[in-house]
């Protein structure tokens, strides 16, 4: 993620805090849709769950020009979901739940661009999530990675 990037996520998240509620309701009513095993999961209130999801999302978002505040409380939240049943597999559909929410919730305003930059957030924070909760997991993507990789290509994690 770049300035500008975190810029157009900063100023997008804006224009949806004020839909809070509605961003939440779109939100697991996609996850369940996509993902309906997860749904037992979310024993309590769906909206004060929403609450805290879209709290959260505040507080990352507007954390983003200072990952190293930011990163190990993703992090402790990664471990602490591991207690609720949240696999590392399920990163998958919260991410593309959170992308049709922010298409439905921001319309023509969500640009590819737009789009571009939250999937590199998510992606990044989700990939950090993933390493400190599910650590052997990340290192079997890793292996897989490595294994299945062309052999002329570098493999990804040695791009950065």
């Amino acid at each position: 993620m770049n300035e500008t990037q975190i810029d157009m996520i900063q100023a997008s998240f804006a224009k949806v805090a004020p839909i809070a509620e509605t961003a939440a309701d779109i939100f697991y009513t996609r996850l369940f849709e996509i993902a309906p095993e997860v749904k037992p999961m979310f024993k309590g209130d769906l909206s004060e769950q929403g609450k805290k999801l879209m709290t959260t999302l505040g507080v990352v978002v507007n954390g983003l020009k200072d990952l190293d505040k930011i990163v190990p409380v993703a992090q402790q939240l990664a471990v602490k979901h591991v207690d609720y049943g949240v696999k590392a597999e399920h990163y998958q559909p919260v991410g593309e739940a959170l992308i049709f929410t922010l298409e439905k919730g921001l319309g023509d305003a969500f640009t590819p661009e737009l789009k571009e930059a939250w999937v590199g957030a998510y992606t990044t924070l989700s990939g950090v999530m993933i390493d400190a909760a599910y650590p052997s997991a990340a290192e079997e993507t890793v292996i897989a990675a490595a294994e299945t990789a062309p052999a002329a290509k570098k493999p990804w994690w040695k791009l950065w």
